[in-house]
């Protein structure tokens, strides 16, 4: 296993199109929920203990080992909104591109094969983590960092917020974070045995609402 594969998958660079994506953000901020650090803080606490958590759960599975089509299954089930379906298989698309030109791998093209209308992104991550050589808790922390550390980098553009507040934001989740790659982990070892019936399910309502509308947004700044 190699520490640079894990820094280059959580690298906010790394071409997976992140970047086009707040996470619920923009939508937020266009509320007035979130207006400042406090409130972005509140708002990541959230999204990593809902949609975080069960990414996680995912990806920790994914690159465990487990059926990448049954996970895929899963998060269908587990995405109950038909926008933030559509953009988490967009992002698997784009994930998946990335991932098979830096570590190629049968896995990826099977999965690529099997679904070319694309994986839900956080499986696509977990045997993207598998066929990069990191363990499925590595696999759950890049994936619960990420569900926080797109909203708060685009929190700073859509505020003007201090970059070093919204990065000190990230630091202050960093036992959260862990709570969560740890919970997710345990939840993927047992899919072996009882199935993805164990995955983490948590539900953000709010998250699922807002993501409907803002993706009938005739003018927005991010794809979601």
């Amino acid at each position: 296993m190699s520490r640079t594969a894990l820094l280059v998958l959580a690298d906010g660079r790394f071409p997976a199109g992140g970047h086009a994506h707040s996470g619920g953000m923009e939508a937020a901020v266009a509320s007035g929920r979130v207006h400042d650090t406090a409130s972005l803080e509140a708002f990541c606490r959230g999204r990593l203990h809902t949609a975080g958590l069960v990414a996680a759960g995912l990806t920790a599975a994914a690159a465990n080992g487990y059926d990448a089509l049954a996970l895929d299954e899963a998060a269908d089930t587990r995405t109950p909104v038909p926008a933030l379906r559509r953009i988490s298989r967009r992002l698997g698309r784009q994930l998946m591109r990335a991932a098979r030109a830096t570590w190629p791998s049968t896995d990826l093209d099977d999965l690529a094969r099997h679904l070319p209308q694309g994986a839900h992104q956080p499986v696509v991550l977990g045997v993207t983590a598998r066929a990069a050589g990191l363990t499925p808790l590595d696999a759950a922390q890049a994936s619960a960092y990420e569900s926080v550390g797109g909203p708060a980098t685009a929190a700073v553009r859509l505020l003007g917020l201090d970059p070093f507040d919204a990065t000190a934001v990230l630091a202050r989740l960093a036992a959260d974070l862990d709570t969560v790659a740890d919970t997710a982990t345990d939840a993927a070892a047992r899919t072996a045995t009882e199935g993805v019936g164990v995955l983490p399910a948590a539900s953000a309502p709010l998250l699922d609402i807002t993501g409907e509308q803002h993706a009938a947004w005739a003018v927005r700044l991010f794809a979601s």
